[in-house]
């Protein structure tokens, strides 16, 4: 077995460890997500936590863990005999990014339910999680149906898995630990909400801390069990913390004053629902009881604060994480001392004394203004020699129109165009193509019913075999790749119009991320075009490009299309299943070089060769109009949309299957 790094070896990183320790102390808190950039030791931490953990007790031969002291009485393993126990460690599990919904929930053999009327079920990493840690690396990749499983039977301490009639339920109580880094995509904040606590991680831009990191890593590379042992001290006083603080936890007392401190500072922040306050009480009972204290106090609820809120203020992917810090002062104080407690947190303050981890209130919590959508310039824009004008604000955005991609896709699971997916409602049935998941039972008893004289079928029931079997096809939703070409020229430049232009991709943008799309950014100005942003799940990366994008020169059109047009070769190499929506930002104006217009064309129509589906957003503005974007949407093979068209509730039917159309010619 690989020894793990030592968790009391960890460089920094106070806030998470703290966020996982108070976890370990009590598990109701919910769980922790880590966000932060590469190689921040987020995945070492968490491995690091279950050698701390406890000793489990368990009931001998249960697949689900049972405790001998209070066994499960749902247990599909049970009843259980006393007596018949052993003891382990605690496990960490970890969920992979591709696990599907039977590894993650457990599977039931629907053909020995069918055939046999056994109820036979296979655990899945929910069981084998159950009084442990379930740790889910790139938790934001996850699919959302996986991830709202999850969340449930966090929430609820159980796993339920019900088909066609036949259900097993079973305990699952279990410390979450999601990791992510923010520029593959968000969580929707939905999703967030659901996370206990969260933590915001970078690395250390001090020198000796990174050569002590470095240092440390290398040592352990050399010898794991050697370096092990040199921790092993400290490792058994956090092991014994731990215990001393789960014992310790049922006397914390949380006084009025507290509570109304958590309510009001919940409320000061303009938190959603009632989640914040329920955890901020968990996380201050569970700080007081890390820092041997029975009483919480003001700074416990401070902490709480910093850790369960943060991410519970982002009503948008564009809004930046973290609390202000002076706000949250000012709140706690203003309602200090209404209650029984005393506001004096004394000289150790939680998570301190001991060596052990201890929160730094300079730490990685504040806001990062750059990805906000007001970081555009300001005043007016300022021309260069060259003509390039200064960034544009965008305007406020709007919800818009609903965009779609014609036909029946098989992409990634999302909620932009129809699809074939494992959950959706049922459209019809077909053959397995390896195991049964989705049973369609009408199908499956008119396949077997023929074949009941041959088999000798008696009064008992109807005969069924493997090759009766049907598979239920589903229809769902799919998310999209959403590629933005946007001009950028001198013809686009005029303040106001530039400012609409931004408004209204930064509301497609926006309505690209509720849908689970994936997002790129094409711009074409002067005498070429670039991709501004390389297709990606981070609608946020996107937003930042475009609010920092220059304008001015001449209307490259044609090198924009095409630009756009080998981004889309490419991704399809990368991604088959997931079909492309162009989104053309232009009034269609080409200028520059030869026979720019024809040039446009020829580009325009390959896309409409390759079958892609398409919008252009039509900016021309004036009382003298060209019609020069109708024109371009015609050679694309798609449709033409005003900037002012994109507030209605629906455009179903606007993007044309180009396909179908060319079957038809």
């Amino acid at each position: 077995m690989t020894t793990p790094f030592p968790f009391t070896a960890v460089v920094g990183q106070d806030d998470l460890r703290l966020a996982l320790l108070l976890n370990a102390v009590s598990p109701a808190v919910g769980g922790v997500l880590v966000r932060g950039e590469k190689g921040t030791a987020k995945s070492t931490a968490v491995r690091a936590l279950s050698a701390l953990l406890p000793a489990l007790d368990v009931v001998s031969g249960c697949r689900f863990s049972c405790d001998p002291g209070s066994p499960d009485a749902t247990c599909p393993d049970g009843p259980h005999e006393p007596g018949a126990s052993s003891t382990r460690p605690a496990r960490m599990v970890e969920l992979p990014v591709g696990a599907s919904e039977d590894r993650l929930v457990g599977a039931l053999d629907i053909e020995r339910a069918l055939a046999e009327g056994v109820k036979a079920f296979e655990p899945g990493l929910l069981a084998d999680a159950h009084r442990g840690i379930l740790y889910v690396d790139e938790v934001n990749l996850l699919h959302d149906h996986l991830v709202d499983l999850l969340l449930d039977a966090a929430a609820m301490g159980a796993s339920y898995v019900e088909r066609e009639g036949v259900s097993v339920r079973h305990a699952a109580r279990f410390l979450l630990v999601g990791t992510m880094n923010p520029e593959e995509g968000e969580l929707r904040p939905q999703l967030l909400d659901r996370f206990g606590l969260t933590v915001e991680v970078a690395a250390s831009r001090e020198p000796d801390q990174r050569v002590e990191v470095v240092r440390r890593r290398l040592a352990y590379d050399d010898d794991p069990a050697g370096f092990a042992a040199r921790w092993a001290d400290e490792e058994t006083a956090v092991r014994a913390r731990i215990v001393a603080a789960r014992k310790l936890l049922p006397s914390v007392r949380l006084g009025d004053g507290a509570l109304r401190q958590i309510a009001a500072t919940c409320a000061a922040f303009e938190v959603d629902g009632m989640r914040a306050d329920i955890v901020m009480a968990r996380t201050a009972t569970a700080l007081a009881a890390w820092d041997g204290r029975t009483d919480v106090l003001a700074e416990d609820v401070r902490q709480a604060a910093l850790l369960a809120l943060p991410h519970r203020r982002r009503r948008n992917p564009f809004d930046a994480p973290g609390l202000d810090e002076d706000r949250l002062d000012q709140t706690l104080e203003e309602f200090a001392g209404e209650g029984d407690e005393d506001p004096d947190p004394g000289p150790d303050g939680p998570g301190g004394g001991g060596g052990e981890p201890t929160p730094d209130d300079g730490g990685p919590r504040g806001g990062d203004t750059a990805a906000r959508p007001e970081a555009g310039e300001g005043g007016e824009p300022q021309t260069s020699g060259s003509g390039e004008r200064s960034a544009v604000r965008a305007a406020e955005p709007f919800r818009t129109k609903v965009l779609s991609v014609p036909g029946i896709g098989e992409g990634a699971a999302g909620r932009r165009s129809r699809a074939r997916t494992e959950h959706g409602r049922t459209t019809g049935a077909r053959r397995p193509r390896g195991a049964l998941t989705k049973l369609h039972l009408a199908a499956t008893v008119q396949a077997a019913a023929p074949h009941q004289l041959a088999r000798g079928r008696s009064g008992r029931g109807l005969v069924v075999r493997r090759d009766d079997l049907r598979q239920a096809t589903r229809e769902g939703r799919e998310g999209n790749l959403v590629l933005f070409v946007v001009d950028a020229s001198g013809s686009m430049a005029a303040r106001q119009r530039m400012s609409a232009v931004k408004g209204a991709v930064l509301s497609l943008l926006l309505d690209a991320y509720q849908r689970r799309d994936k997002v790129g950014l094409v711009t074409f100005r002067g005498a070429a075009a670039e991709v501004a942003l390389p297709p990606t799940s981070s609608v946020d990366a996107a937003a930042v490009r475009l609010q920092s994008l220059p304008t001015g020169g001449r209307t490259p059109l044609a090198a924009g299309l095409l630009r756009a047009h080998e981004v889309l070769r490419v991704e399809r190499l990368r991604d088959p299943a997931r079909r492309a929506l162009v989104v053309v930002v232009t009034d269609g104006r080409a200028t520059g070089g030869t026979e720019p217009v024809a040039l446009a064309g020829r580009a325009a129509r390959l896309f409409a060769a390759d079958g892609v589906a398409s919008v252009v957003v039509d900016c021309e503005s004036g009382p003298v109009r060209l019609g020069l974007a109708g024109q371009l949407a015609g050679e694309l093979g798609g449709t033409a949309v005003t900037l002012d068209a994109l507030r209605a509730d629906s455009i179903a039917g606007l993007v044309r299957d180009v396909q179908g159309d060319r079957r038809a010619a």
